[in-house]
């Protein structure tokens, strides 16, 4: 700063109220420590300025995997609005892993950034808490957690999986297999949904079969085995439909299914999560479950913007609500 203070022949002071957007500088000096600091290639500090200013423009938006299909459209959403008002993004995958959330966590802290969304949640939230004196927290996924802390913006994935299933139950499936990201526990992830598929069977009188559960499910390739595992199942214990939890997993387990001879919709229906634009693609156009990907990153990035510049903004649940798209996979 000195350097281009020198340059242009100007007080240090002076520079440092035009680096920090102060009033009150001719417009002729502006002129005079811009071209100083092109002459000399100098590009001040962004943490410095944040330090300094006690409030960065800088997100950190945290997520399991971004090859998830899902969490790559909630990010652009975010990214998108975040632009918006000024505010950039750094993203960070932990990939199920405690620690990397910690280390996520800790950037807060060190004030490497000013706010965090949250969209997949590893530790305990009192865990996650303890942070929130540090910069504001988002959790942006489902959980039964209530805090005065944290910030809360979520879908009802529960809802939406009762309803998934009774679409099955009411088009006349009466066996029905589920897949899940997580370990079909009461703690996992997609416990709500897996609520969901419970409550359904119970209320349609249906028993759980646990050889048509399938757990830890992410990709195409998991899809694809599921189909594997099922296609070995004698036809009179073999389910005639599946709800996979993601869209990903539903396209794989078509694909194997097409593969080795077993039809959709007419030997087995198959129905996804997320409504990802690939799925009304497909060579058999997928029936899924679509989440309002765009409004929810945009009203998480709102947000968190909001609790960083101490500002009102309020999320509004009538526009975060899962509707089921009918094609031709069920």
């Amino acid at each position: 700063m000195k350097d281009v203070a020198y340059k242009a022949g100007l007080s240090v002071t002076t520079v440092s109220r035009y680096l920090n957007n102060h009033p009150y500088i001719s417009e002729d000096k502006k002129e005079k420590i811009k071209n100083a600091m092109e002459a000399l290639d100098y590009v001040p500090s962004a943490l410095a300025t944040q330090l300094r200013s006690n409030r960065g423009t800088t997100i950190g938006v945290l997520v399991s995997r971004l090859t998830n299909p899902y969490f790559a459209y909630l990010v652009d959403a975010i990214e998108k609005k975040a632009k918006e008002q000024g505010y950039r993004l750094l993203i960070m995958q932990t990939y199920g892993d405690k620690q990397e959330e910690i280390n996520t966590l800790d950037m807060l802290k060190e004030k490497t950034i000013s706010g965090l969304i949250m969209c997949a949640v590893e530790n305990d939230l009192d865990i996650v808490e303890s942070y929130t004196k540090y910069g504001s927290i988002v959790v942006s996924t489902q959980t039964d957690y209530k805090s005065d802390l944290l910030h809360f913006i979520t879908t009802n994935q529960e809802q939406a999986t009762y309803d998934a299933i009774n679409f099955l139950i009411d088009k006349g499936y009466t066996g029905i297999a589920y897949s899940t990201g997580g370990d079909f526990t009461e703690q996992s992830h997609g416990r709500h949904r897996n609520k969901g598929y419970l409550k359904a069977l119970e209320t349609s009188g249906m028993d759980l079969n646990e050889r048509w559960i399938f757990r830890n499910n992410h990709t195409i390739e998991d899809g694809m085995q599921i189909a594997t595992e099922l296609s070995r199942l004698n036809e009179t214990d073999r389910p005639d439909a599946i709800f996979a939890g993601s869209d990903e997993v539903a396209i794989g387990i078509i694909q194997k299914f097409e593969e080795l001879g077993i039809h959709v919709p007419s030997d087995i229906a198959v129905m996804g999560f997320d409504n990802q634009p690939f799925s009304s693609l497909a060579k058999i156009p997928l029936t899924t479950v679509a989440q309002p990907m765009e409004t929810l990153g945009q009203q998480a990035a709102s947000l968190i913007i909001s609790t960083i510049e101490e500002t009102e903004f309020t999320v509004d649940p009538s526009k975060l609500q899962l509707k089921i798209i009918e094609r031709e996979s069920a």
